[in-house]
């Protein structure tokens, strides 16, 4: 079997290191050269040997840079000859924007997919494994015989769920209706009862609940969102919980971005006890507070190369 060696992009090294400490010396450590140039430009070097190799690409489509650094490691990996290549992309960017409701609006979770699915293949093919993507159709943009792998942090949800409520009763619930079915679906695995609050939009900045589908009064209510962006609809959210009487609000997210101050604005409601996030997006390991707990992924992806081999 060929020899597994991980690269990151430099927003994902992080990551990486903690991959590595559960691996060991199973998974060879892949090292750049990384620079930046003054006039914009980037220099990218692979230094390790990867002929042969099943080489592991970890980085995120956070941002527009961070994309064509993801691409061009992963161009030049198959340049040197790697037997095979798996893009591992913890969260996919521009994921809400998967569809288009006006006339002309480009759909940049396809032109993303479409990008990625341009690379040539590697005799083993190429994979590409996302996180909770915010809609599983994604997978459905990919082309070329790409394989797209869809990872649920399902077990991170109900684990953390069950950690926060500390043995008590509590209600899961979402923001909006539109994660209302994954939401369900967690509870009855969790066995306790769902809520999701009925949202109609004003604008498109500003959102109104105008109902909450099941009783929470006194109840903990632990919130469960796939992304927190700005933290909008999440204050919006468990205001309309704490309106409805509930106790103790905890908030549970697989992708901490906190965009714009997100997480600052959260705090500063005084709505919600505790938020707890993976580090699938670098921002969430930037931030230094007792209100917030950063989860690693590195056991779940670890967890689905040990799948593949079983």
């Amino acid at each position: 079997m060929p020899q597994k060696i991980i690269f990151a992009t430099q927003h994902y090294q992080y990551l990486k290191t903690r991959i590595l400490s559960i691996t060991g010396s199973a998974w060879e450590n892949g090292e750049l050269d990384i620079r930046d140039f003054p006039d914009g430009e980037h220099y990218h070097r692979i230094l390790s040997n990867v002929s042969n190799k099943e080489v592991i690409l970890l980085g995120g489509t956070i941002d527009d840079k961070e994309t064509l650094e993801l691409y061009d490691l992963a161009s030049g990996c198959i340049q040197l000859g790697a037997y095979s290549l798996t893009i591992i992309i913890p969260f996919f960017g521009y994921s809400t924007m998967e569809r288009a409701v006006k006339y002309g609006e480009i759909v940049k979770a396809k032109t993303r997919a479409v990008l990625f699915s341009s690379l040539p293949n590697t005799s083993r093919g190429n994979r590409i494994v996302m996180i909770d993507l915010h809609v599983d159709g994604i997978t459905w943009y990919f082309e070329n015989d790409v394989r797209p792998v869809h990872l649920y942090a399902k077990n991170f949800v109900m684990d953390t769920a069950l950690e926060l409520a500390a043995g008590k009763p509590f209600v899961l619930a979402s923001t909006d209706a539109g994660r209302a079915k994954w939401v369900e679906s967690l509870a009855n695995d969790l066995h306790v009862p769902a809520a999701f609050a009925f949202k109609r939009r004003i604008s498109g900045e500003e959102t109104a609940i105008t109902a909450i589908s099941a009783d929470v009064k006194d109840k903990t209510v632990i919130i469960y969102d796939d992304m927190i962006r700005t933290g909008g609809s999440l204050i919006h959210a468990a205001q309309s919980y704490r309106d409805a009487g509930a106790g103790n609000i905890f908030v549970i997210t697989t992708h901490g971005i906190f965009a714009g101050n997100g997480f600052e604005k959260i705090k500063a409601s005084g709505l919600i006890k505790k938020v707890v996030c993976t580090d699938t997006h670098p921002n969430a390991n930037a931030i230094h507070d007792d209100m917030l707990e950063v989860k690693s992924v590195d056991q779940l992806i670890v967890s689905y190369f040990e799948s593949q081999h079983a």
